[in-house]
């Protein structure tokens, strides 16, 4: 049992949370304003659709790498996550995709839930590969079920401008597959009609795509004009805030990733993304040439940085949990709910992490 300020699917109540075998039981308490006591805050556990690596391993690498990676999320709140890929040769990716469905089977003990895989590239625009290895390719439809046929693959990665995507797009959505746009060249046109063909997210908004301009809005613009969902690094390196509080503004269900690499947890120094090398200095992580390439973000920091900018914590906590469960459509992640798993996190009142349970397991306990 927890007791606090706890964030319930119809607002905050002080009182407490009972959980027994990995599940919700029972909600008691009464309507308070958290900000009229000093009890600590009790939210959702973090859901992070775009994990590359942390606490020094890659997703790339196979083997253990996932398990080590969901332990170190873990730590900073994050109770389930997708093993996210890097673009590679056709074999070194299948091999890796065919690894995690093993991965995504069990949870390691003291580590977020796999829910799955994101497949970030290949399927990308080459001109805009961003941090992503030179190895993109044009999507094959036997190719790409064959992915699925591997393991559970929930987020695709693709450039809509690209001969033969919307109908790739329209395959993946009609199996359930959530389509992003992203390391695109695409047009403001080209992003509307992928939508219309069944995409339903954007990629590390406004990062990788083509840029908003009041008489070519690209990318960005279709995003901020139509879409419901779509997922930003509140690094406060990979996007300004001013940018950030203009998609809140336009997108109903904007919800946050890390696009963590393996740097993070790290000090500084030199790691892998794939098959690059990158560098950890001064809070970011980058190519040789400077690029940004992917982050050291964790969840609860992104947390910490969003309330930075006024963004109430409530709201915050959606875009943290409640919105990525909700875009992949789980009814019982995401929200404290009788029922729902018992994936929390404890806060204290400057929002330090302070407790983490993922599935009802303790992970850590902070002084």
């Amino acid at each position: 049992m927890l007791k606090g300020n706890i964030l319930t699917t119809d607002g905050w109540i002080n009182g407490s949370v009972r959980f027994e075998n990995g599940r919700v039981t029972a909600l008691e308490g009464h309507i308070a304003d958290p900000l009229a006591n000093d009890a600590p805050y009790i939210l959702p556990g973090f859901i992070d659709l775009h994990v590359h690596g942390g606490g020094g391993r890659d997703i790339m690498e196979g083997g253990d790498a996932a398990d080590t990676v969901a332990r170190q999320h873990a730590q900073h709140g994050t109770t389930s996550l997708l093993a996210t890929t890097m673009t590679a040769p056709r074999d070194e990716l299948m091999a890796v995709v065919a690894g995690l469905c093993e991965q995504a089977r069990h949870r390691a003990a003291g580590g977020a839930r796999m829910l799955g895989v994101h497949l970030e590239g290949p399927y990308i625009n080459p001109g805009k590969l961003g941090a992503q290895p030179d190895a993109a390719t044009v999507a094959v439809r036997d190719e790409v079920l064959k992915y699925l046929d591997l393991a559970p693959i929930r987020v695709v990665t693709i450039a809509p401008e690209i001969s033969g995507h919307l109908d790739i797009i329209s395959e993946l959505a009609a199996r359930g597959v959530r389509v992003q746009l992203g390391h695109s060249l695409g047009t403001y046109d080209d992003a509307v009609n992928a939508l219309k063909h069944g995409a339903r997210g954007f990629t590390h908004l406004f990062n990788a795509m083509s840029p908003l301009h009041h008489r070519d809005p690209g990318m960005v613009g279709a995003a901020l004009a139509h879409a419901e969902y779509a997922e930003l690094i509140p690094d406060l390196l990979h996007v300004h805030p001013g940018a950030i509080r203009a998609a809140i503004r336009a997108i109903p269900r904007l919800y946050v990733v890390t696009d963590s690499t393996s740097a993070a947890g790290m000090p500084d120094g030199e790691y892998r993304l794939g098959s690059q090398h990158v560098t950890k200095c001064m809070g970011g992580v980058r190519l040789a040439d400077g690029t940004l390439a992917g982050s050291t973000l964790t969840m609860d920091q992104a947390l910490r940085n969003l309330v930075s900018l006024g963004i109430p914590l409530a709201d915050v906590s959606n875009r943290l949990s409640r919105f990525p469960a909700d875009y992949l459509g789980l009814e019982d992640r995401g929200r404290i709910a009788r029922g729902a798993w018992a994936d929390l996190v404890v806060l204290d009142r400057e929002h330090a992490l302070t407790a983490t349970y993922v599935e009802g397991e303790s992970i850590v306990e902070y002084a």
